[in-house]
């Protein structure tokens, strides 16, 4: 995994070598709403792993770190932004092959209810929802899309933001370009990606509690 921050080419490269695994079981209008969510997860994942580090600095300990982020948690005064439950951790997603939509979708669920803030922000969407009796996106594709998402870090020191943001309105402008045309529909969208990324995104630049 990388270790410098990322500059934006390599984040809009990569993330559309990402959407390209998705591109052609969703329309355009609507792969924003499974890959956004994943490269949320991805960066709540990295962030948490990164404060646990610190705290584990902090005490000279892995293990006592981990049982403080719990208590903390459950008495709830966290020390960390968001707490993320272990089925949602990106190192244990990355391992799942079988039932990942199902899994997919109860893991946003999870994380929307340990972090009240993220309700209605992470658990919209349904990642094993079907039309005219077949899945929407099978798990191949979204095994393919959850490995490739995982080939660089999203943490404090490896992504601005605000660079992941433009990013990812790149990405939403190149969907646009291929399947849109109409010139008005790919700003209208470009503008749509950036006013949703923006929630995002402010959910991470919060202080911590």
């Amino acid at each position: 995994m990388a270790t410098n921050t990322l500059d934006l080419p390599t984040l809009e490269n990569w993330l559309w070598e990402a959407a390209c695994k998705i591109r052609g079981p969703v329309d355009a209008p609507k792969f924003k709403d499974y890959i956004l969510p994943l490269i949320f997860l991805k960066r709540l994942s990295d962030v948490f792993e990164d404060e646990v580090n610190h705290l584990a600095e902090e005490f000279g300990s892995t293990d006592v770190a981990w049982k403080l982020v719990e208590e903390a948690h459950q008495h709830g005064q966290p020390l960390v932004r968001f707490y993320l439950p272990p089925e949602a951790r990106w190192d244990v997603i990355r391992q799942k092959t079988t039932g990942l939509g199902e899994y997919l979708t109860d893991v946003m669920r999870a994380v929307a209810r340990e972090n009240p803030k993220l309700h209605g922000v992470i658990d919209v969407v349904d990642f094993n929802a079907t039309a005219a009796g077949q899945r929407i996106i099978d798990d191949p594709p979204l095994a393919e899309l959850i490995q490739v998402l995982s080939k660089y870090r999203l943490g404090l020191k490896d992504v601005e933001p605000d660079i992941l943001g433009r990013a990812y309105e790149y990405l939403l402008r190149k969907f646009a370009e291929g399947w849109l045309g109409a010139a008005g529909s790919v700003v209208a969208l470009v503008l749509m990606a950036g006013i949703i990324y923006t929630l995002y995104t402010n959910s991470l630049k919060r202080e911590k509690p």
